[in-house]
């Protein structure tokens, strides 16, 4: 049993990092008994050039050296190689100095003097611990390779049990209520259901409720024919349809108003929808995927949002948690950005700098995965070395934060939402009065005529006029 264990302890590669000699060669002759290859280094800049050439196993570092120290070091492995764990020596054994280096990512710590069967013990747990995350992480490479995991990074348990729940629930037919912050990638998680579902074959047609005034919403859904409103010089299919066989993804439901919510509720409890302007019921087969960074129970409570709709769309929650508390992933992230875009802006960046790196891992991510990415996007390309310097990120600090926020004067939601409108309108209005007076212009100013030269009914073109303000008397005078 023995002969095997020190077969497979063969591969092992350990480094150990001590600016005292003495430490070193001792370090070496007890771990090279176990069989275990051992590489040393005499400081923390050059431990760092050799985790950049080489992977290891376990590396073990004293933390107490002139120049870059311990912790310097196990945060800087902890963006080049995230899942090796760290053994970090001390002979300050203070309880302080533990729990700084355990905050830190230290898998665990030795304090001096050590016996060589405590150091065997601990390079034991952490090889143990190193197969375990290795093991982990396969899985999450066969879930990335063709399953729609591509994008995903993570191996914190929060972000397992979404891989978990993902899997588990492609296969249904079942509507998927996807909850989280913004910028957490919800999206991400709809489209990795639909690849992972029996419908991947079919369309995965994503909407945004956000992005569209209400008066366009519907039509974009459920679609309509032609002249059944100010505007429809064609008829439209709807959304629901486009995505038949498929998957429908709706981010931001909870933007919806509480006319559409009905409508769209009836649509999935018949599985039929009816085109504006239109008589005849069109049948649909879709699988609903729905997202909101709101609580919805707490709209529902107001008033804002329909209990029965709530209760159709909420068969299975997905709930994505926040950056800040994941910030076991922060490393792992971190390193994803780096190398993407380094490769994309054609700049050679290692890492961060040490006061880079902590003031990441104090930042609360109020944006998430995706202000992340576009911080590590903006350092690298005011990056001038090929290291990520505090400057370089260019953020502010929390002090900084709560002087602003003292300064910012909140806008109500209401008032928030009646300036969209308003500012939306104003765009709009002379796009449309052009529309109108060229059409007028084409049919020698016969309202009739140019009602149906685009496309629209008398008396919803009448509407138009009135709603602009434009008299055909007045508009003819003035040519």
């Amino acid at each position: 049993m023995m002969e095997t264990n020190k077969q497979e302890q063969d591969t092992y590669n350990l480094l150990v990092v001590d600016d005292e000699d003495v430490i070193r060669k001792g370090m070496r002759r007890i771990l090279e008994a176990e069989s275990y290859q051992v590489t040393t280094s005499a400081g923390g800049r050059t431990a760092i050039e050799k985790i950049q050439e080489q992977d290891f196993d376990v590396v073990i570092t004293d933390l107490k050296m002139p120049g870059m120290d311990g912790i310097e070091v196990l945060k800087t492995i902890k963006i080049l190689q995230p899942e090796v764990p760290v053994i970090i020596i001390t002979g300050y054994s203070t309880v302080d100095t533990a729990v700084d280096a355990m905050k830190n990512g230290a898998f665990d710590y030795i304090a001096k003097p050590f016996t060589s069967s405590l150091i065997i013990d601990k390079v034991q747990k952490a090889i143990a611990h190193k197969t375990l995350v290795t093991e982990n992480l396969s899985v999450s490479k066969e879930f990335g390779a063709g399953h729609g995991f591509d994008d995903f990074i993570g191996e914190s348990a929060e972000m397992r049990k979404v891989f978990r729940r993902i899997m588990q629930v492609a296969p249904t037919d079942s509507t998927v209520l996807i909850t989280g912050e913004s910028g957490t990638g919800k999206e991400m998680v709809a489209r990795a259901i639909h690849k992972n579902s029996t419908r991947h074959e079919h369309p995965f047609v994503a909407v945004d409720c956000t992005s569209l005034p209400e008066t366009l919403l519907e039509s974009e859904l459920f679609g309509h024919v032609k002249g059944s409103f100010t505007g429809a010089i064609h008829s439209k299919m709807g959304l629901f349809k486009v995505a038949d066989g498929g998957t429908l993804f709706l981010d931001e439901i909870s933007n919806i108003s509480l006319a559409t919510q009905a409508k769209l509720l009836r649509v999935l409890q018949e599985r039929v929808l009816t085109p504006i302007g239109d008589t005849r019921p069109v049948p649909i087969d879709i699988r609903l995927v729905v997202a909101t960074n709101n609580n919805l129970r707490a709209m529902v409570d107001k008033g804002s949002f329909r209990e029965d709709l709530f209760f159709r769309i909420n068969v299975i929650p997905v709930n994505l948690p926040p950056l800040r508390e994941r910030k076991g992933d922060l490393p792992l992230l971190i390193r994803h950005f780096l190398r993407k875009f380094s490769e994309e802006i054609g700049k050679e960046v290692k890492g961060l700098a040490h006061d880079a790196m902590e003031v990441l891992e104090e930042y609360p991510f109020p944006g998430n995965v995706r202000e992340l990415e576009n911080i590590i996007e903006r350092a690298v390309v005011l990056c001038e070395g090929d290291v990520i310097q505090k400057a370089n990120l260019e953020l502010r600090s929390a002090e900084e934060e709560r002087v602003l926020d003292q300064h910012i004067v909140p806008l109500n939601l209401e008032e928030l939402k009646e300036t969209k409108k308003h500012v939306r309108e104003r765009a709009v209005e002379p796009i449309e009065k052009a529309f109108v007076i060229n059409a007028l212009k084409r049919n020698n100013w016969n309202v009739s005529k140019a009602a149906e030269d685009t496309g629209m009914l008398r008396p919803n073109f009448h509407a138009l006029l009135k709603k602009l303000g434009i008299s055909v008397r007045d508009e003819q005078n003035n040519q």
